[in-house]
Order: C-alpha cells, then structure tokens, then sequence
C-alpha cells in the first residue's frame, strides 16, 4: 500500500474520533445547561410562593387585627388551641372554624392565652392569665412538589379598647 492512502485511512481514524468527542462534549454541555435552566425555574418557582405566603402571612395578621378592633370578644371568646380561617365578607374579616384556601395556600390562625408574671407583670411561662393579651400564631403552607413547605408569623394582640 501506498504511503498517501496509509495517511489518509490514519487521518480518517482521527478525524473520527475527534468528532466523537466534539459530539460528546456538545451533548454534556447541553445537557447540564438544561439541568441549571430547570433548577433555575423550579426556584423562581419556589421563591414565588415563598412572598405569596409571606403576604398571605401578613394578611391574616391584619384579618386579626380587624376582628379585634371590631370587638375584643370576637377574639377573648374563641377556643384556645383551636384553628381558626380568616374569611372576607360582609365588608369585613372575620375568624371562622371553616378549612379555606386560597390557590395552592391553606391559611390557619391559632390563638392561645397569655400568662403574666404576677410581680413583674411580664409575659411568662407561669402566673396568672392575662384575659387582654392573647398570642396569634398565622401559619400558611402549601405544597411544594411532594414536600409541604410552612411559613410562620407569631405575635401578640391586646384589647387596646378596655
């Protein structure tokens, strides 16, 4: 055989492998860019629902503060320890033992009885209960693939019209 077809079949057998790796090394670059382009919006996606809840938390806040400023006994006279859904209507908000959602969000409100120091008067873990303080506790959560994600907003409310 001559020199120049011994050259060309050599040069073949490269050139072949050279496009087996350019192939292969375009078909990775595709491919993680295409894992980073789905994290990428399954986090937008997550970041979304995370302010949702977030305003959703604070809506609820001012749904209790509603309820409490429209009459203390809207609040004083609910069952402690039990869930409550904040619910729009009448031109007003209201706490109702009614399940609710909105979209993807359940929204639910507990409030439970504050305890005083009987010295200091301070919020404590033991003394005597407090009937003008109560601790609220929003919690909105939804479901985030098959993972039920939680956010959380405690505080205390006051009857500030005794």
């Amino acid at each position: 055989m001559p020199a120049q077809i011994k050259k060309y079949f050599l040069n073949r057998g490269f050139m072949t492998i050279e496009i087996l790796v350019s192939i292969s090394i375009i078909t990775l670059s595709v491919l993680a860019a295409m894992s980073v382009a789905q994290k990428s919006i399954s986090l937008s996606r997550q970041a979304v629902h995370y302010t949702q809840a977030s305003f959703l938390l604070e809506e609820g806040a001012e749904a209790v503060r509603i309820t409490r400023d429209n009459n203390w006994t809207n609040i004083s006279a609910l069952n402690v320890g039990t869930d409550y859904y904040p619910s729009f209507g009448g031109g007003t908000w209201t706490l109702s033992a009614t399940p609710n959602t909105v979209g993807i969000f359940t929204r639910k409100i507990n409030i439970v009885s504050v305890l005083r120091d009987n010295v200091t008067k301070d919020i404590a873990v033991a003394g005597t209960d407090d009937p003008g303080t109560k601790l609220v506790t929003i919690t909105v959560s939804w479901a985030e693939g098959s993972t039920i994600l939680t956010k959380t907003l405690q505080f205390y409310i006051l009857d500030i019209f005794d």
